[in-house]
């Protein structure tokens, strides 16, 4: 099967209760395989330019890459180059932020966190820097699997706080790492296997920072039927918790199997389909 048809996305994102304006920048494309996610930061507006850039050039240089390198689409066989294309394009955008920040003095000390998501053969590949999540539900058990950049992260690893603690922190948006702060960033690539049925979330802070895992798991599973009202669900719970923070969700549900065809004829056949 295709990709755009095998996997359903659902975007969705808001300014919450207290903000002025959304600095949350989200991007989906099926077809393509892929979920963006910036949460950014910095004086008026500039964290808006920074997410807003991460997105917008990762999108389009995606788009324009995988088709050139990928023709038949990326195979599990190639994850070593999979890593090295993110790890290349997330670098050049975290350099396109920095320089912009030191080229204009209203978006100085202006960055963003990142979490993408890249679907390809049965697999997927996430690479994330900073506190936004990737979250994925399987038969009942949801698990986050991406690991915050963060000072609070820093000090529930250390033992100085422990997890009771950490809900009523003060910490919580201190960040260690963020695309754009810096002239090269560190950035975690994961990869892990899909199968049909998975249900993943990738969230910036205003949701998890205001409802709770299990809350979260209960909404996607008695939702998740339709992904749509489940992300408009989510955010409103958000809300309804105080709405501190800009909230975004995107929500990416493997409908089906989505192998790569391995020989000519499988080629062929699926592009008959």
């Amino acid at each position: 099967m295709k990709l755009g048809d095998a996997l359903e996305i659902t975007v969705c994102t808001d300014p919450g209760r207290i903000r002025p304006h959304n600095e949350d920048a989200v991007f989906g494309d099926a077809g393509l395989g892929m979920a963006i996610l910036a949460d950014g930061m910095g004086g008026y507006n500039a964290g808006e330019v920074a997410s807003g850039m991460a997105t917008t050039l990762l999108a389009t240089n995606f788009s324009r890459l995988m088709p050139a390198v990928f023709p038949q689409g990326a195979r599990a066989s190639d994850s070593g180059l999979v890593e090295q294309h993110l790890t290349s394009e997330i670098s050049a955008a975290n350099l396109a932020i920095y320089n912009a920040a030191r080229r204009q003095p209203q978006y100085a000390g202006m960055g963003t966190t990142l979490v993408l998501a890249w679907f390809y053969d049965n697999r997927l590949s996430v690479a994330h820097v900073g506190d936004s999540r990737l979250y994925r539900l399987r038969e009942g058990v949801f698990e986050q699997l991406t690991r915050d950049h963060s000072l609070l992260q820093e000090q529930l690893d250390g033992g100085m706080i422990t997890a009771e603690e950490a809900r009523f922190s003060q910490n919580k948006n201190l960040v260690t790492r963020a695309l754009g702060v810096e002239e090269s960033v560190e950035i975690d690539i994961r990869d892990h296997e899909v199968k049909p049925g998975d249900l993943f979330m990738l969230c910036s802070d205003g949701l998890n920072d205001m409802v709770e895992d299990d809350e979260i798991a209960l909404t996607l599973q008695s939702l998740s039927s339709n992904l749509a009202l489940a992300a408009e669900q989510l955010i409103e719970l958000a809300n309804d918790h105080g709405g501190r923070d800009n909230v975004s969700v995107i929500l990416v549900r493997a409908k089906a199997d989505y192998s790569v065809p391995r020989g000519w004829w499988q080629r062929m056949l699926a592009g008959l389909k």
